[in-house]
């Protein structure tokens, strides 16, 4: 039948502990004065009946705790160890090992109470407890010591009968004549005959424990380390025989390539452990940190068997606890406040771990109160983590994300729990140091999630081999979004440069660029080709060479929640590589995360792109000076140049908004609009937002060329300009197409209503629009008044 895995472990580790136990009981027989064998006995059959106590097994924790009694009896003195004392502990262990024999057979303790054999350790005790007071006035003979001494060194001293002779001659006066008291063994129990007869059947057939061996950690990672060489091996004869024709030598090497890749997965699957070795402990933790919170909470774990490497279940167990805690803390609200808002009083908080295309993928989550952006965003500017500017222009995540910059915090007090600001920046260094991912997801007052994605193992991973300026490079494929190749025209026309940085419109996003060789600073290598869009190989005498450099190829990559794509000569091929230490030369090189050995014998570096993507600041931490410094700059350059949003407006004109009057940069799904009367609404932060289409405005009633097909448009784009503190009203432009910063020295007159003037912006006439004079021209007089006009409008879904 099928056994839980807690029983399963209980099996195994008992039996191990019995078989310990019957070997020193039988050493004690002939060592009876070994304080520190008798210790050894006594903590081992304890363990044994918490453990069993702990599973409900109360059959077998009750014959063992009978066993403890008698166990505590001899500890203390109170009775003296004989051959009839030892057959009767034996045959504790006995029915032990009987009662987890029927345990393993058929989920149950059996229907066999032993209440005799308990009763016959009672009467044991009882016939042969010894009253202090009479062992302080007896005196010993005065041969004892040297008859015990005697008795030691006698070489018969292992036969039973002779042990008995000599413990009988030790035997304070009085004491033989109580010695005769004792119940034989023959007739200690009136089925000890069916007891033997059990434990000979179960000596005769395997139990649970045949099935496991103990294995110490070391050898097995020493085995890890030669699988990883048998793979460098099957790497190396597998480009071999790309070079050979012989069919035989083929057919051998996939056999081999077969053999390898069974051999690496049956050896990583004895360094794996169930994630429970780690949860274990959190229903304690909830339930003290709930209990000290005065807070209700229901622990719910899915997914307890999901394996991990034992190196990432110890890694992980910090950065879980602090989540779990987290949670607990500033997640789930109190029983009164719950019921308030219409939640149930108690709270729920989840673990969840289950396998995802060869990571496994680990959620805690609560229904709680959620994390708001909006206190983020007023928690970082108060302590200078960002600027006013930076803050109108983050996303949500964005924002969430900022609760992992070290120091930071939004609670009100410090306690003894959290408060502090510590924990979170190392929760997510802990997760990227064993190559991981943590993901936020919140709603206000419906809860949190964090995510968690972790590879299986640190050894052998899945990567990406690219080749730059002809030397190969390994990308783990956990931070692997996509690939993206331009050829011809399309990689010309494929980089643009905003800011002076080069970046590539990905399905209407712009994703910021990494060339790879600018990133490592390496020279080129003017034997190997370059691809065309190279912003420093303009006008260069290698550009332009070759028929191939019109060929682009970008790694769209993943760090901290922030994509970028990384430009590379070219992309070879997917591969499980074998990770190598760096040595103390590159170690400090944020860049690299280890190397590995190609199938060539060459060396191969592991790009780290967490550390690639701070290197070339597409992410960074930046410290309260350098913020400070950046506020200062700004606030000096203000005077001479003026901030504007770039967006594509009706037929195709280029028009430009003051920075300033834009709150917000948002993209609705084309369903969500709604419509009030002949004004089209979407609800937006608990209000209702009246939007305005520029195209129906300023345009010829229709959208441009790019986006004629507005019916079939999943989404639209909207700045939101606010009007003033209360009040706010979208634009549905076109295309955002970015923000500026620059002084306008060439200025003309506006050709129509709704633009103020047009200037020269970055080289091209643009448009600035009259917000006031464009409100006016939608007819928003009731704007004002817009929020209490609402309710007394009957609202719509638009079709």
């Amino acid at each position: 039948m099928e056994i839980d895995e807690d029983v399963k472990a209980f099996l195994v580790d008992s039996y191990e502990t019995l078989n310990q136990l019957e070997s020193d009981l039988v050493e004690l027989e002939q060592h009876p004065t070994n304080p520190e064998l008798m210790q050894r006995i006594y903590r081992s059959l304890h363990t044994l009946k918490g453990n069993s106590g702990f599973l409900g097994l109360d059959i077998l924790q009750s014959v063992a705790h009978a066993g403890e009694n008698l166990l505590t009896c001899l500890e203390e003195g109170l009775i003296i160890l004989t051959p009839q004392i030892t057959s009767i502990l034996l045959q504790v262990i006995d029915a032990i090992k009987q009662i987890l024999s029927c345990l393993e057979e058929t989920g149950e303790e059996g229907d066999n109470n032993y209440d005799s054999l308990k009763e016959s350790l009672s009467s044991t005790i009882s016939s042969k407890q010894t009253e202090k007071t009479q062992t302080e006035v007896s005196s010993p003979p005065e041969n004892s010591s040297s008859q015990l001494e005697q008795a030691e060194n006698s070489p018969q001293k292992s036969m039973i009968g002779d042990t008995q002779q000599t413990v009988s001659e030790q035997l304070l006066p009085g004491e033989t004549e109580q010695l005769s008291n004792i119940p034989e063994t023959s007739s200690m129990s009136p089925s000890s005959g069916d007891l033997w007869e059990d434990i000979s059947t179960i000596s005769a057939t395997s139990n649970i424990s045949d099935s496991y061996i103990r294995v110490d950690v070391q050898l097995l990672n020493k085995l890890m380390n030669l699988v990883g060489e048998l793979v460098l091996c099957r790497n190396q004869i597998l480009e071999f025989t790309n070079q050979q024709t012989d069919t035989v030598f083929a057919d051998t090497s996939q056999r081999l390539d077969l053999v390898t890749t069974e051999l690496q997965e049956g050896v990583m699957k004895t360094r794996m452990q169930p994630i429970r070795t780690i949860w274990s402990k959190f229903p304690r933790v909830v339930r003290d940190l709930s209990v000290s919170l005065d807070k209700e909470i229901n622990l719910e774990m899915e997914g307890e068997e999901t394996e991990l490497d034992k190196t990432l279940i110890e890694a992980i167990s910090a950065p879980l606890t602090h989540l779990v805690r987290n949670c607990v803390d500033h997640g789930i609200e109190l029983s009164d406040i719950r019921t308030a808002k219409g939640k149930p009083p108690i709270g729920r908080l989840w673990l969840r771990a289950f396998h995802e295309s060869g990571y496994v993928n680990v959620e805690v989550g609560d229904d709680g109160a959620g994390i708001d952006v909006e206190k983020i965003k007023a928690k970082a500017l108060q302590r200078h983590i960002i600027t006013n500017e930076q803050a109108s222009r983050l996303t949500p995540n964005e924002a969430l994300n900022l609760i992992f910059i070290p120091g930071f915090s939004t609670a009100q007090q410090v306690t003894n729990v959290s408060g502090r600001g510590v924990g979170m920046d190392v929760v997510r260094t802990n997760i990227e140091k064993i190559s991981g991912t943590i993901d936020i997801s919140s709603q206000v007052n419906r809860g949190t999630t964090f995510k968690l994605k972790i590879p299986l193992t640190l050894a052998i991973i899945p990567t990406l081999i690219i080749t730059t300026n002809g030397d190969r490079y390994a990308l783990p494929q956990v931070s692997l979004l996509e690939l993206v190749r331009l050829e011809g025209e399309d990689a010309k026309k494929g980089v643009e440069m905003v800011h002076g940085a080069p970046v590539h419109r990905l399905r209407g996003h712009l994703l910021p660029l990494i060339y790879l060789r600018d990133a490592l600073q390496l020279e080129a290598n003017l034997a190997y080709r370059y691809p065309l869009a190279t912003p420093w190989l303009e006008g260069s005498n290698l550009k332009g060479q070759n028929h191939n450099l019109d060929i682009l190829n970008i790694v769209v990559l993943q760090a901290a929640n922030q994509s970028f794509g990384l430009v590379v000569d070219a992309i070879n091929d997917t591969q499980e590589i074998v990770v190598k230490p760096l040595g103390k030369q590159l170690k400090g090189i944020s860049c690299f995360a280890g190397a590995t050995i190609m199938g060539d014998g060459r060396v191969a570096l592991i790009l780290d792109v967490q550390g690639l993507a701070e290197t070339v600041h597409v992410i960074s931490e930046e410290t309260d000076s350098q913020i400070t410094a950046t506020q200062a700059e700004s606030q000096e350059t203000a005077n001479e140049l003026e901030m504007l949003l770039l967006f594509s407006g009706p037929d195709n004109r280029r028009m430009a908004i003051t920075r300033s009057r834009v709150a917000r940069l948002e993209e609705f799904p084309i369903t969500s609009v709604e419509r009030i009367g002949n004004q089209k609404v979407i609800q937006y932060r608990e209000q209702i937002l009246p939007l305005i289409y520029l195209s129906e405005l300023l345009g010829r009633n229709e959208l441009s060329s790019q986006r004629e097909n507005f019916s079939e448009l999943s989404t639209i784009q909207v700045v939101v300009v606010a009007m003033d503190e209360d009040n706010l009203v979208g634009f549905v432009v076109e295309q955002i197409l970015d923000i500026v910063e620059q002084e306008i020295k060439i200025k003309g007159a506006a050709t129509e209503k709704g633009i103020d003037y047009a200037a020269v912006i970055q080289e091209r006439v643009t448009e600035i629009l009259d917000v006031e004079e464009v409100i006016k021209m939608a007819n928003l007089k009731f704007l004002s008044n817009f929020k209490t006009k609402l309710s007394e409008k009957q609202v719509t879904v638009s079709v």
